[in-house]
């Protein structure tokens, strides 16, 4: 297992970013959360299979068709064994 944080800048807020990324998260099993922040960056945590974490790190640096994504930091973190991904 593996969890890690990441902070995705760019046109990410208004454009349903958090709902395709619950999306996409769930079709790969993760598990974690997504959501806005003030300064206009959404953040999220992944955890999951190694394969499927970087899948999914891969579509945050994409998003869904109307973002524009400009940069995305990844930091990895312990894995909490949570269970299911919530959009805050």
């Amino acid at each position: 297992m593996r969890r890690v944080e990441v902070v995705i800048r760019g046109r990410v807020q208004g454009v349903g970013f958090r709902y395709h990324c619950r999306s996409e998260a769930q079709r790969l099993g993760l598990v974690g959360w997504v959501r806005n922040e003030p300064d206009g960056t959404v953040r999220a945590e992944f955890e999951g299979p190694d394969d499927a974490v970087v899948a999914m790190v891969s579509w945050s640096r994409q998003g869904p068709d109307y973002a524009r994504v400009t940069s995305v930091e990844v930091r990895e973190i312990a894995p909490t064994g949570g269970s299911g991904f919530t959009v805050g």
